[in-house]
């Protein structure tokens, strides 16, 4: 049967529960992605430019998923990365409590 999970006592404040400090966090996230942006174009042209020096012109599919598969995996790395960041160091993961640890470990 399910247990449901009970509150005991305040949980701690995020300070991303402020709008101030909230708008101010993800405004420097929005900067982070911005240039990594450029920075993803940067590789991206390089990645292309040294495929064609070394291979010439074998077919502009392969030049395009080269392109798309670079950025999305740059892209999706510096914007995994950026919210780990801005969790970590807003406070937010020390404000999340761990019910499941408490029960086991018998932390309080």
């Amino acid at each position: 049967m399910h247990k449901s999970v009970q509150r005991h006592g305040m949980h701690r404040p995020s300070n991303l529960d402020d709008p101030e400090y909230a708008h101010f966090a993800w405004a420097r996230y929005r900067r982070l992605m911005k240039y990594m942006t450029l920075v993803t174009a940067a590789v991206v042209i390089i990645a292309l430019g040294i495929m064609f020096y070394l291979h010439g012109m074998v077919s502009i599919h392969l030049y395009i998923a080269t392109a798309l598969g670079v950025a999305a995996a740059m892209l999706l790395t510096a914007a995994l990365m950026g919210l780990v960041f801005m969790s970590s160091g807003t406070g937010h993961d020390e404000a999340v409590e761990d019910e499941i640890s408490k029960e086991i470990y018998g932390d309080d």
